[in-house]
Parts: C-alpha cells; structure tokens; sequence
C-alpha cells in the first residue's frame, strides 16, 4: 500500500495529528487491513463515502468530510461492519476508537491537510492538471480551444 504523509489540522489551538493518506485505489482497498492499530494517527480515505470493517483487528473511529473538510457525520464502528454511505461525503477520516474524541472533534469541525513540508495542496493529485477556472482542464485533440 502506498500512503502519503501528511499532518492533520483540528483547529488553530489543538496539535496536529500525524496522517497517512489514501487516495488511491489500492491504498483505499487496503485502508488499515493488516494492522494492529494506527496509534496517535488518522488515515484519510480520498475520494470515499462510506467504510467496512471487515477483517479489521480493532474498532475504528469515522469521520465523516464534505468537499471542504468539514466533519458532517462521525460513528465508532467494530470489526465486520459495513457503514452506511453518507450524503456530500467526499473524504472518510479513520482512527483507534476513541481517538476523535480525545482530540476534541466534533460534527461541524472544519479540518485541513497539510503535507510533511507545510503545503497545503496535498489533497490535489500529483499529475493531474486543473483549467484556468480551477476545474478539470479540457481535452482538446483538434489543438483549438
């Protein structure tokens, strides 16, 4: 599985949470399969709407994002239970359980994602290329645009 790192911001008073991000297919599928914990770290599942635990070792804390990394749902889920998939979900945040509410989150929260290295891009991808206006750059093979 390969996973970026990144930091997770609560709020400007609260300290930031080491992150591992998912935001590939193989990465998403794996998730946290296999391990024993993911202590004191979140995993953020990118592009995602809904989670499983099957054949997961521990409970899980979910949170649930919008586009704009605003916490619109959050559950405890135990091993071999499948989530409900969530309205306006776009992100899934993943835990220990009781983890989230140690850190202080809560439905309305609104969270952000910087990189090892202070940037705050890190939720685009790596490669993909953005238009003028922000959107997805149109493809045109006859070169006019």
């Amino acid at each position: 599985m390969t996973t970026r790192e990144g930091l997770l911001r609560l709020g400007p008073d609260l300290p930031a949470v080491p992150l591992e991000i998912a935001d590939s297919y193989r990465a998403r599928t794996r998730g946290l399969l296999g391990r024993d914990g993911i202590p004191g770290a979140a995993l953020l599942l990118t592009p995602a709407g809904s989670v499983h635990t099957f054949r997961m070792r521990f409970a899980i804390d979910v949170a649930y994002l919008d586009r704009r990394l605003r916490v619109i749902a959050l559950t405890t889920m135990a091993p071999n239970r499948l989530g409900l998939p969530r309205l306006r979900s776009r992100h899934v945040l993943e835990a220990e359980a009781g983890a989230m509410a140690a850190w202080g989150l809560r439905v309305g929260a609104l969270l952000s994602v910087e990189g090892p290295d202070g940037r705050t891009d890190v939720l685009t991808r790596p490669g993909r290329r953005r238009g003028a206006s922000g959107g997805p750059a149109r493809h045109d093979p006859g070169g006019t645009a």
